[in-house]
């Protein structure tokens, strides 16, 4: 009897672990939504919010901007996304860190000028006061394959 009061325990305790990271992991995911749709709106709050103030953005064609850049180029159009899907995403979070990986497929009307950008990205999130806070972006381009 008191063997399966120590296993009850031990899988007891090994299932609120499981369950603190789906909850960490839906959390994170839940982030990258709502930085998702910030980006599409051109929401300066909703970007402020779900964004550090350490916040260092990477784009793939190798500029990097801090928060304010970032935000401000989003809310006055000079990187305008129209649609934002994204597709094969994993999380791996350790203790207060997440990396976030994903393809980034979307369409955008940059300064006036359609166009369309292909992009594997990663972000870290950090969790800041109980809040997933976007922290570091880094984007790069999709090699475009040759046909044989």
């Amino acid at each position: 009897m008191k063997h399966l009061l120590v296993l009850f325990m031990i899988l007891s305790s090994s299932f609120s672990v499981a369950t603190a990271q789906s909850k960490d992991e839906s959390a994170v995911t839940q982030a990258v939504e709502t930085l998702r749709k910030a980006m599409i709106d051109a929401d300066k709050a909703g970007l402020e919010k779900i964004t550090s103030a350490k916040l260092s953005y990477g784009h793939s064609g190798g500029n990097i901007e801090d928060r304010a850049a970032f935000v401000d180029h989003i809310v006055s159009g000079k990187s305008d996304f129209v649609t934002i899907d994204l597709t094969d995403q994993t999380i791996a979070i350790t203790g207060q860190t997440a990396i976030v990986r994903h393809t980034l497929s979307a369409t955008t009307n940059d300064n006036g000028k359609p166009g369309n950008v292909h992009l594997y990205v990663m972000l870290v999130f950090v969790k800041e006061s109980g809040q997933w806070k976007l922290v570091a972006r880094q984007a790069v381009k999709i090699p475009v394959k040759e046909k044989p």
